[in-house]
């Protein structure tokens, strides 16, 4: 997937003008591109639209124009845009009542580790976390985590010709797995552009 260029952006004032549409399509996209694994626990998909929108945003608030600001904003946030060979997701995990979120956190050491995805027939995929930094240390998880799921060629033929898609977490205090549905699953298969041999 093409990453993003400083030509690929709107200017501060043409985006104030394209905003609100331009918010709304992505509302909508977004919609396909969020997986909830279970009630407390949901992976939210990276794409190049979902990352255009993240750079204008933190651009309109911050008031960046420079142009090498705008290229450090590029930089930063182009690793989260998928290669065509993998998913990149924000892993949330979700609990309003913030005792109930600090009890939670705190059996759930590791479980950025335990995320998995499968297509029908080929082996298991477990997410590579957190490749910027460590987020759970001796005493709790965070509550938000950075996902990648590198799938092989034979997952990524099996996308293509139509098998089923499976994700789910293997943890000793958050087990479930679920069949990704239909219109979510063709949204992350555009993000796959490898696997043709």
């Amino acid at each position: 997937m093409k990453k993003l260029s400083r030509q690929d952006l709107f200017g501060l004032e043409a985006y104030a003008e394209a905003r609100p549409a331009f918010r709304q399509q992505v509302i909508e996209h977004k919609k396909m591109r969020q997986i909830a694994l279970g009630p407390n626990a949901t992976l939210y998909f990276e794409d190049r639209l979902t990352i255009q929108y993240q750079v204008q945003e933190m651009l309109r608030v911050e008031r960046i124009f420079e142009r090498s600001a705008i290229d450090e904003e590029i930089e930063a946030y182009n690793p989260l845009i998928p290669d065509g060979a993998n998913w990149k997701a924000t892993f949330m995990l979700e609990y309003p009542d913030v005792e109930e979120r600090h009890v939670a956190l705190g059996k759930l050491g590791g479980v950025e580790h335990n995320v998995w995805a499968q297509v029908e027939g080929c082996a298991r995929t477990t997410a590579i976390a957190n490749e910027d930094l460590e987020r759970t240390n001796d005493h709790k998880t965070a509550a938000v985590h950075f996902l990648r799921f590198e799938l092989d060629a034979a997952s990524i033929r099996g996308l293509k010709a139509g098998a089923a898609l499976n994700m789910g977490i293997d943890h000793p205090a958050m087990t479930c797995s679920m069949e990704v549905p239909e219109a979510n699953r063709n949204s992350l298969l555009q993000d796959l552009t490898d696997g043709d041999a």
